[in-house]
């Protein structure tokens, strides 16, 4: 629930008592392929920082804001953080429901409609590399910890796609964590310089619309628009600690491939519920089944349906 993919709305901050309510994340269509990429530059170091600045009385009001949404939805016993158990059962139908659900429909078209339509698997060939930006307000303890969740995770989704996935040098997927008052520069002068992503393009993650808290966008820079090459995905430096690690987790998986929300996914963070707050068990194995190599990019929803089914079997069949 978190958007070329994945969207965290948090509410519009002219008018405070209208945000009541947290809801998800949701992904972009990716962009159009690049068919020329530029040579990638070098020198993108991960960690970028600058000294922290003081902040605005609108960056002010929103910390505070999603402050009390945390405290909110915990009251509620939202945000879960035990990844599922005897109370989340699923089946293997439940299991091949839930990825098609996910993985080949968009939660929005691009006129920002629910769309019905199944488009293709997609996800990364390519080895992914992450590479961490702050921006200048966030404090040297924030960025640690942040960096190490972003470290940590990398390597949980690596070893649950079996795909290779790093944070360091030479970036392809960039995560930032910038408040209201830098968020549109820091990203309009650091992420142009991943193949395939220009200023326009970057619109839909550099221009967080008020209810929006963290998003993911993932590109398509070759010829094959169902393979990823880059990504960017931006996390709002006001969210408080678990708030930003649930936008972690939820768009750095969704800049995988795992697209959508579905109401029926449980236990999932990609449920417009907010019931939990981390990667569960049953996410774990929906990223297992995307990069399984039974499965390729292009695919449609009907080419998949008979390998999908197989992979959930066989995934309930293991052991826990």
């Amino acid at each position: 629930m978190k958007s070329a993919q994945i969207i965290r709305k948090a509410g519009h901050l002219g008018s405070i008592a209208a945000l009541c309510l947290l809801a998800g994340c949701e992904l972009f269509t990716p962009v159009e392929p690049v068919l020329t990429p530029r040579v990638r530059p070098s020198g993108l170091a991960t960690g970028t920082i600058a000294q922290p600045q003081a902040t605005s009385e609108t960056s002010a009001a929103l910390r505070s804001y999603l402050t009390q949404v945390q405290s909110s939805q915990l009251t509620q016993g939202l945000l879960r953080q035990d990844g599922g158990g005897p109370d989340t059962p699923y089946s293997a139908e439940m299991l091949a429901r839930n990825f098609e659900q996910i993985v080949f429909f968009n939660e929005y078209d691009s006129g920002r409609q629910r769309s019905g339509v199944p488009g293709e698997l997609r996800r990364w060939e390519a080895p992914i590399r992450m590479g961490v930006v702050f921006g200048a307000s966030v404090p040297p303890s924030q960025r640690q910890r942040d960096l190490e969740d972003v470290t940590k995770y990398a390597k949980r989704l690596s070893q649950a796609t079996g795909h290779p996935i790093t944070v360091g040098d030479d970036p392809n997927f960039l995560v930032f964590f910038v408040n209201e008052d830098e968020r549109a520069d820091t990203i309009a002068a650091v992420a142009p310089r991943l193949t395939g992503v220009s200023a326009v393009n970057l619109g839909p993650v550099r221009n967080l619309p008020d209810d929006v808290y963290c998003a993911v966008a993932a590109y398509a820079a070759g010829a094959d628009r169902s393979v990823y090459t880059a990504a960017v995905a931006v996390i709002r430096a006001e969210n408080p600690d678990l708030l930003r690690l649930s936008c972690i987790h939820e768009e750095l998986a969704q800049g995988l491939g795992l697209a959508n929300d579905s109401p029926d996914a449980r236990p999932s963070i990609f449920n417009d519920d907010d019931e939990f707050a981390l990667l569960t068990s049953h996410d774990e194995v929906l990223l297992g089944m995307l990069y399984d190599r039974r499965l390729s990019p292009g695919m449609s929803l009907a080419e998949s349906q008979p390998m999908i089914r197989v992979l959930a079997t066989e995934a309930m069949q293991q052991p826990s």
